[in-house]
């Protein structure tokens, strides 16, 4: 269990599900997740963290979606909502015009409105709030 830890930050539930594959007593599973978060090999802010950067700077998703994935993965919302300062809000801001500009300008053979509302479904299911979205739309707009 150590070393599915160490290959990359993990959280509770993804550990204790690997556990279960192991078909362990439940004494057992109790003491190996005591040892990996007191030897620090399991850390739920460390992982909510990291899983935050990956999935913004890697994978471009947004808060929303981010955040869903990680309700999924058993993580409380205290949590989630401590741990968003990973994202700079330039960034965000940056990140959402930079998928707009690319997304509009590869849709071709529709009208304005009907590129502007499928730019804006794409956003919505990268995760990407709906303000956020109109906020880079009147910029576009203004331009």
């Amino acid at each position: 269990m150590v070393n599915y830890c160490v290959y990359q930050d993990r959280c509770h539930q993804e550990v204790e599900q690997k556990m279960w594959d192991f078909l362990l007593i439940p004494e057992a599973k109790e003491e190996i997740l005591l040892y990996l978060m007191k030897e620090n090999y399991l850390n739920e802010e460390r992982f909510t963290r990291s899983y935050i950067r990956g999935k913004f700077y890697i994978k471009s998703w947004g808060r929303n979606k981010i955040r869903n994935h990680l309700k999924f993965k058993g993580v409380t919302e205290k949590l989630i909502n401590s741990c968003f300062d990973e994202i700079e809000d330039e960034d965000y801001h940056k990140t959402v015009s930079k998928l707009y500009d690319n997304y509009y300008s590869k849709i071709k053979g529709l009208q304005l409105y009907q590129k502007k509302s499928k730019t804006i479904k794409y956003l919505l299911g990268k995760g990407f709030e709906y303000e956020e979205i109109t906020q880079i739309i009147k910029e576009r707009e203004e331009e």
